[in-house]
């Protein structure tokens, strides 16, 4: 078992190190070779040189707890309100048109708002990424909760007059495919959003780092910062999908890794 998952996991490598290769093969034969292009073997040892200088670190660990706080605060509203519209008529008529012209708004365009009430530091970054994972989660999660069958319900008020009860042993696991849906698009919203937001103010943050790499023309630190912020975004989702499967076994997850 652990030998088939090591050549699952060496089977889906071999494209990115064929890729590799041509890439640096071609930088070699004079095809491929730009200075705002570096080798990676050029990005790799920008990479040593940031890592020697601490510099990465600080930008990684910066950047990873604003996207993941962002990613809490936006996904655990949306979750909330997707439920909440989803299963009452009410509360839908209410809170539905509102949302839908908030969804409308493109997040980018919303980052000058959230800098004027919070100012420039990492408060304004947060509720940026807040704002862009926000509505996938309501909207998934509203899909999921009102398309739960009515016998379900009914069933289950039957044998138990505790709504506790039937949120969390009904409704959420009913939904919880589509809630997952959502989640992942957010993920990959969080870190769009994080790259964007760090390019306003900021001193620290990977986005900040390819930001600044650009403008010094160090674009082998640009690359190196840019490939870190992808490999962030892709364990998070993969770790993500690791806890999914052991917390909710019954879940059917696609088969995108």
């Amino acid at each position: 078992m652990q030998s088939r998952k090591f050549y699952k996991i060496g089977f889906s490598l071999i494209p990115v190190f064929c890729l590799l290769l041509i890439w640096q093969l071609l930088n070699i034969l004079n095809i491929f070779n730009s200075p705002s292009i570096p080798s990676p073997f050029k990005i790799v040892t920008a990479f040593g040189d940031l890592a020697s200088k601490s510099q990465i670190l600080t930008d990684f660990y910066t950047s990873i707890w604003r996207a993941l706080l962002g990613l809490i605060i936006g996904s655990s509203a949306g979750i909330i309100l997707g439920l909440l519209t989803g299963r009452n008529n009410k509360i839908n008529m209410v809170l539905s048109p509102i949302l839908n012209v908030f969804k409308a708004f493109p997040p980018v365009a919303m980052l000058p708002i959230f800098i004027t009430f919070f100012g420039i530091g990492d408060l304004s970054k947060v509720f940026s990424i807040s704002f862009a994972t926000l509505f996938p989660l309501w909207v998934n999660t509203h899909i999921g909760a009102s398309a739960i069958p009515i016998e379900y319900i009914r069933s289950a008020k039957l044998l138990s007059k505790s709504k506790s009860k039937i949120l969390f042993k009904i409704i959420v696991p009913a939904s919880m495919n589509s809630i997952i849906g959502g989640f992942r698009i957010s993920i990959a919203i969080s870190f769009i959003m994080l790259y964007v937001s760090e390019l306003a103010g900021a001193s620290s943050g990977l986005g900040y780092r390819i930001s600044s790499s650009q403008l010094s023309y160090r674009y082998d630190e640009m690359f190196a910062a840019l490939i870190i912020l992808g490999i962030t975004a892709s364990s998070v989702d993969y770790i993500f999908n690791k806890v999914i499967k052991y917390f909710f076994p019954w879940v059917q997850l696609n088969k995108l890794m």
